[in-house]
């Protein structure tokens, strides 16, 4: 069972960790762009998220190549997000609802921030 649990926490981070760099670059950018007196510590404070997630996702990305697992996504509709997790000669088709995709990154972005400034 823990194995199964290791496995389906880098799963998901090949699917939300990409969803919070993009996130992050754009707010990166707006952060650059807006009128604050100090942007220093918003920027630092998202560089340093980023930095985290990276290193986060590259240790996903490690172990699915190890484990010779791919995750693909597939369809979007306005609903739902299709994933394709190819493993062992088999494809299991995951779905998860946009909203649940869009709280989840927003939980975990909180949890990096949170990270970061400890």
């Amino acid at each position: 069972m823990q194995n199964l649990d290791v496995e389906r926490a880098y799963l998901e981070a090949i699917i939300y960790l990409p969803m919070l760099l993009i996130v992050l670059e754009r707010d990166h950018t707006l952060f650059e762009m807006g009128e604050f007196k100090l942007k220093g510590p918003y920027l630092h404070l998202v560089d340093d998220a980023r930095t985290c997630i990276e290193a986060d996702l590259k240790r996903a990305k490690a172990y699915v190549t190890e484990k010779n697992i791919k995750v693909i996504r597939a369809e979007k509709d306005d609903l739902f997000t299709e994933y394709h997790v190819h493993f062992a000669n088999t494809v299991e088709v995951r779905r998860y609802s946009n909203i649940r995709l869009r709280n989840h990154s927003e939980k975990l972005l909180k949890a990096y921030i949170r990270k970061t400034i400890q």
